[in-house]
């Protein structure tokens, strides 16, 4: 019966492996090197590399997904709260640089990923950002006349590309250190008018 600290490890192998040598020059006997265990073990838990690189994102994606909606509901209201989202999405990935290496870059290589595998979780993610918007819209923190759709995706879109850019420029500058800056342009689009 597998166990369940084998199929963590093969996923955390998998991170560090994709990361180093890209996916597609990665092979499952890499990562099974990379994990201490045979490479026929990994069969045991995934039919395949593909199989191995969804599973880790839909797993590391609920759990970021997880954690920032149980950080920001601690906050006092909508503008906090969104603060805190865009923050955390890049401490969390300036803490691990290898996850963001695979998230941000390896992910994208050719996959229809977004359209697929991975559709639910980053839906997921989307409507915390939306539930953020919508209390700040009710609270009449925020303008009303914008779609809630366009505004989310726009934020994603946002964080996303300062995080790609931030990955592809060698990680020479604080990730983190941007956060102000892209929650404040955004937050001031959003601003209802006193």
């Amino acid at each position: 019966m597998p166990e369940p600290d084998k199929h963590q490890q093969i996923i955390d192998a998998a991170v560090r492996v994709f990361a180093r040598n890209g996916y597609y020059n990665s092979r499952v006997s890499d990562i099974a090197k990379e994990a201490g265990i045979a490479s026929g073990t990994i069969y045991l838990y995934f039919k395949t590399k593909d199989e191995i690189l969804v599973t880790l994102f839909r797993e590391k994606m609920a759990s970021f997904v997880a954690y920032l909606g149980e950080a920001i509901a601690r906050e006092p209201d909508a503008l906090a709260k969104l603060r805190r989202l865009i923050a955390l999405h890049f401490q969390i990935l300036e803490q691990n640089p290898d996850m963001a290496e695979v998230v941000q870059v390896e992910l994208r290589q050719g996959h229809k990923f977004f359209r697929g595998a991975s559709a639910a979780e980053v839906t997921a993610y989307f409507k915390l950002i939306s539930s953020v918007l919508e209390e700040g819209v009710a609270a009449g923190l925020f303008r009303d006349d914008l779609p809630l759709k366009t505004v989310t995706k726009t934020l994603f879109g946002a964080m996303d590309q300062m995080a790609t850019s931030w990955i592809l420029g060698k990680r020479s500058y604080k990730l983190s250190e941007t956060a102000d800056a892209v929650a404040d342009i955004f937050l001031k689009g959003l601003a209802a008018k006193p």
